[in-house]
């Protein structure tokens, strides 16, 4: 028997008993991005799941994210994605400034890849997290519902989930989104993310009367340090900084305050406008998180499946920020899962159905696992370009030669379909 433990105090009470999937069921740990479209996936098939948050309401951490091409498609594919389009215009065109050299690109997004056109906005992750609930059973979502082990018998093929309350919940299919430091990740004998040596401040800012940001994507790149913002909507702004990291990081991203003066700081020979957006920030909107990634060759040949248990999103392929692909890439895991396992769950070929879900998650890696390696490696690669790390010749380089290639791989990684649902 298989077991992962989690120390943690029994501080909340669940309504959840040991009786709600004692005939086997889909139980996904996380109501983050990879838990709720996953359901929402899963849904479309009329396949009913159980989704664990730790937390007591639906999480925004990170306030909002870019979400581009393929993301948009695989929106469309589990069809939620008009509501969110209404809400968030969409973004003509990126501008690169080099802080140190005064080196400017523009990058168009009306262009029109091999996949089709191209399509970005910046999303609002409370709107994103609200419409896919929405689009699920008012029973999916239990919250106050932290897993502390996970045991597998090797007499059954159910799961036996424990929480921190004490209540037992048996699942047929295990589905980790549990994001970075996932608990369901460590079952499968995945190693931890490793840290990337970066970290990243976000906020949201808000302009009560309206701003006058055009619709478009600001970056500066400057020594050791990358910033940018984009506009939500008509009042609501989206910025960013990835920087090294901090010895103090840890303390610091305790205190919203603390992280305010760190950013204000941190962008001091930045232009004013995008130093007084940071001071304009709603305080409860500001994080202060290192950057994590899992090592591409650590994905391309570690477990990512196990019988009737796999992993989904940042559980899956942790990665930097720097190809704007977090999102989108966990969007299309919840598509083709949604395909692989509904397929599966309403076949009716006349196999045993541990076999059908078995084979259906080893499908659904295949399938991702190349995607996910190359999506890793070139965040991790691009970060270190575009952050300005190797000195004066590496700076030169990343203006003179390198910026063009770098825009054009962003958009050339986002030319992507991971296919319909295939819903009947």
């Amino acid at each position: 028997m298989k077991m992962t433990n989690m120390n943690t105090k029994n501080d909340r009470s669940s309504e959840i008993s040991s009786s709600d999937l004692e005939s086997g069921g889909i139980v996904i740990v996380g109501g983050g991005i990879a838990g709720l479209a996953t359901a929402v996936g899963l849904h479309r098939f009329g396949l009913k799941s159980l989704v664990l948050e730790r937390a007591d309401s639906l999480r925004t951490t990170g306030a909002a994210l870019t979400l581009m091409t393929n993301a948009w498609r695989a929106l469309d594919y589990l069809g939620v994605a008009e509501s969110i389009r209404r809400k968030h215009p969409q973004l003509q065109r990126a501008r690169v400034t080099s802080i140190s050299s005064g080196f400017t690109k523009e990058i168009s997004y009306s262009s029109c890849g091999k996949s089709g056109n191209h399509e970005v906005r910046a999303v609002q992750r409370s709107v994103l997290l609200g419409t896919l609930a929405e689009e699920l059973p008012p029973d999916t979502i239990r919250f106050n519902s932290k897993v502390v082990s996970i045991q597998q018998s090797e007499s059954s093929s159910l799961i036996a989930i424990q929480l921190r309350d004490g209540a037992l919940i048996k699942a047929k299919v295990l589905i980790g989104c549990d994001g970075v430091n996932s608990v369901i990740a460590e079952w499968l004998g995945l190693p931890a993310p490793s840290l990337s040596g970066r970290s990243a401040i976000r906020g949201l800012a808000t302009y009560p009367e309206g701003h006058n940001f055009e619709p478009k994507v600001q970056q500066y790149w400057g020594e050791n340090l990358r910033a940018g913002f984009v506009p939500c909507n008509d009042k609501d702004v989206y910025w960013f900084t990835t920087q090294t990291s901090h010895p103090n990081d840890s303390e610091i991203s305790q205190d919203p305050k603390r992280i305010l003066e760190f950013a204000v700081e941190k962008l001091g020979k930045f232009p004013e406008p995008m130093v007084d957006m940071v001071k304009k920030s709603q305080i409860d909107t500001l994080t202060l998180a290192p950057l994590s990634l899992r090592w591409p060759w650590q994905v391309l040949l570690g477990q990512l499946s196990k019988g009737n248990v796999c992993v989904v999103g940042d559980a899956m392929h942790p990665m930097t920020p720097d190809l704007g692909q977090g999102g989108g890439a966990t969007l299309e895991d919840a598509v083709v899962l949604g395909r692989c396992l509904g397929k599966a769950m309403t076949a009716t070929d006349g196999l045993e159905n541990d076999k059908r879900i078995e084979e259906a998650l080893n499908k659904f890696v295949k399938e991702r696992r190349w995607r996910a390696f190359g999506l890793i490696s070139g965040a991790y690669l691009t970060g270190i370009v575009q952050q300005g790390y190797g000195g004066l010749l590496m700076r030169f380089l990343r203006d003179k030669y390198l910026g063009k290639k770098l825009s054009d791989n962003i958009l050339s990684q986002a030319d992507f379909d991971c296919g319909e649902l295939g819903v009947n």
